[in-house]
């Protein structure tokens, strides 16, 4: 008697788990730069440059991560990154020198995100999903805001009564736990346990095999760069990246504890910010099922740039209403873009090659995250205050609501 419960669900639950061990890591970064300073002497700049070295590493991975999914299968490929997640941040409670911070953070950390990113979402979303495949994307994407709201409370009180090295630990034993349940759960395509994708009549054709080396990575992306589509949306994401995981992920606990503000009150705004940002990314999906991707995309850079516009004059000492609602406004917009960016990718240049060029705009996200990581911690060694970093971002957003009129509606795929 077959299951009342398709299994793409079972296998879209053991993704979003995985997911949020991929994102729990993004949450100890703010936490841990000030406990590392003061333990080791070092600047802002020099965690800065850990934390950009990993968001580097982090994009990089991900058109690669692609190619080595189609050739050795996403389970195999899910399991090594779990284990460097896993390995980089439990060695860290061993370092004495800034280059290990780099080496264990950007380097092991880095690759193991960058195989979680969300370009594993998108492949499970695209095999395993025909209908409601925009509302699952939303669901993965706002896996980052979970991890965000589970771990960011619970690191931020760790580090304070027990030092940085537990919060690194409790990362690391996460990403260990949930190795055998990915394991033994996570299917790599509905034909392995004899069933269609959720919502098919029939077998999906195959539109072509993804590439599978790296010369046809290239080959895709250079392809893609023929087009003015491909720059809008590589450009919007870089302006996405620079302004989520790159600035407020990387620089809003650190900056608030500028104005005052105790760490742990920090960082539960930050994990409020997550909460909001789970129920804003996957009202997107639906949105995007829906409407034209393109002015959904206007809306929220829009939107977000005049937020980042409030920051330097809302943070303070304590929690007050323009704060509160800047964080709950800022967290229903932070990984809005993911489902509308890729089902643009999607229409513009076909399943087939989806997964790739994902990657790619995907790497450009995380290129301007690390740009921005960098550029923030050395304006605040500099200057002393994050004022001009907030600026930019915002410019940056508006900037990008604009580029959205270069761009064609595009014609659904059937």
């Amino acid at each position: 008697m077959k299951s009342k419960i398709h299994p793409a669900w079972i296998v879209a639950a053991i993704t979003f788990l995985t997911l949020i061990a991929a994102a729990a890591f993004r949450s100890t970064t703010s936490v841990l730069f000030e406990p590392l300073e003061s333990s080791f002497g070092w600047t802002r700049s020099q965690t800065s440059l850990a934390v950009t070295v990993n968001l580097l590493f982090y994009g990089l991975t991900a058109p690669f991560a692609a190619v080595l999914m189609e050739r050795f299968s996403v389970k195999k490929v899910a399991l090594v990154a779990l284990g460097l997640i896993a390995s980089g941040t439990i060695l860290t409670v061993y370092m004495t020198e800034v280059w290990h911070l780099v080496l264990l953070w950007g380097v092991f950390v880095g690759l193991g995100t960058g195989g979680l990113a969300l370009v594993f979402a998108s492949i499970v979303a695209n095999r395993w999903f025909v209908r409601k495949r925009g509302l699952i994307t939303g669901i993965f994407s706002a896996a980052y805001a979970t991890g965000q709201l589970v771990f960011l409370p619970l690191i931020a009180h760790s580090v304070m009564e027990m030092g940085w090295q537990t919060g690194s630990l409790l990362v690391g034993a996460f990403a260990i736990v949930v190795v055998p349940l990915f394991a033994v759960f996570f299917r790599n395509r509905p034909s392995d346990v004899g069933e269609l994708p959720y919502g098919a009549n029939e077998a999906p054709q195959t539109h072509g095999e993804a590439p599978r080396t790296l010369g046809s990575t290239f080959s895709v992306l250079f392809d893609a760069a023929r087009t003015r589509e491909f720059w809008v949306l590589a450009g919007t994401f870089f302006i996405c990246g620079w302004t989520t995981n790159g600035l407020i992920g990387a620089h809003f606990i650190p900056a608030a504890h500028d104005h005052g503000m105790p760490a742990t009150t920090a960082a539960g705004l930050l994990a409020l910010v997550g909460i909001f940002d789970f129920v804003g990314t996957i009202l997107s999906g639906w949105l995007t099922d829906r409407y034209d991707s393109r002015i959904l995309l206007a809306v929220y850079y829009g939107l977000r740039g005049l937020a980042l516009f409030s920051v330097p004059f809302v943070l303070g000492p304590t929690v007050e209403p323009p704060l509160l609602f800047f964080v709950v406004f800022y967290g229903l917009d932070w990984i809005a873009t993911v489902p509308p960016t890729l089902e643009l990718i999607r229409n513009y240049f076909g399943l087939e090659k989806t997964g790739i060029i994902w990657g790619w705009v995907f790497a450009a996200h995380m290129v301007g995250a690390s740009v921005a990581a960098l550029f923030a911690g050395v304006i605040r060694d500099v200057q002393g205050s994050y004022f001009i970093a907030w600026i930019t971002a915002a410019v940056l957003c508006l900037f990008a609501t604009a580029s959205m009129a270069l761009i064609k509606k595009p014609q659904l795929l059937k």
